[in-house]
């Protein structure tokens, strides 16, 4: 899984455009707990918020459902610390060493000037310069429901990718019980393997199914699972503002037929 360069985020970004009409982002991202067996001697390190053991994995999809960035490694009682702020991937976000394309220019939408290419995320993540997050609380306009809609759309790619993700492999329906060091090498090799056959399929008619993920027994439940809050949201005043600005792109320029029909 080599690290993406420039024109790799280009081909992402454009890929998010014409599957998912949003523009200028370069993957979705979010973060699961892997479910694993206490290690000896680890006290509460692993242990998270759903009274289990776990590593934290946290991955960027592209349009396709493939994996392009894996974290795996993060202690589950990090997660809503910020697994984000103390990953690889999240020194390299705040940092600027990502290589993500300079910001551009929306065709047809001169008027909002230079746009940032941005990542995609639920309300679990912070608000940065090149991390969206939908707009918080219930009595939103409609134009912030519209944007809402519209980014949880493009969003919905990295829980496909987990979904397809758990249901080919069965080591993710039920506890692991190998070492953390030996899990984390089993999560990635998963996730390489995902992509390996994608890769295969991508442009045919047929796909592989996604199954219901479900325990081997019944008192186990599946080794993946949602990860809470994986940083702090103390957003600038420009993450704010440039989220307004794709809420306006999406609102008129970039506006989609059928969304007045959704929200």
């Amino acid at each position: 899984m080599p690290v993406p360069q420039m024109e790799d985020w280009r081909a992402i970004a454009a890929g998010f455009q014409e599957r998912w009409n949003f523009p200028n982002c370069v993957g979705a991202i979010d973060g699961k707990h892997v479910v694993i067996q206490a290690p000896a001697n680890s006290g509460s390190l692993y242990f998270n918020y759903k009274s289990t053991h776990s590593l934290v994995l946290l991955a960027v999809v592209d349009a396709q459902y493939l994996f392009r960035v894996v974290d795996v490694g993060g202690f589950g009682r990090s997660s809503d610390g910020g697994s984000l702020r103390n990953s690889a991937f999240g020194e390299g976000l705040r940092d600027g060493s990502l290589q993500l394309p300079p910001d551009t220019l929306i065709p047809a939408a001169e008027r909002l000037g230079l746009l940032p290419h941005v990542f995609v995320g639920d309300e679990a993540f912070p608000l940065l310069d090149n991390l969206l997050r939908p707009f918080p609380g219930r009595q939103l306009t409609r134009e912030r429901r519209l944007f809402n809609y519209r980014l949880s759309r493009a969003r919905l790619v990295v829980e496909c990718a987990f979904g397809i993700l758990s249901s080919q492999w069965r080591m993710f329906r039920r506890v692991i019980t190998t070492s953390p060091e030996v899990t984390e090498l089993c999560v990635k090799a998963t996730c390489v393997l995902h992509n390996f056959l994608r890769r295969k399929t991508i442009g045919r008619p047929s796909r592989t199914p996604v199954v219901p993920v479900v325990a081997e027994s019944s008192d186990e439940a599946p080794t993946l699972r949602d990860a809470p809050m994986m940083g702090s949201n103390n957003a600038t005043r420009r993450s704010i503002r440039l989220r307004e600005t794709f809420c306006s792109y999406l609102n008129e320029e970039g506006a989609v037929s059928w969304q007045q029909n959704v929200v």
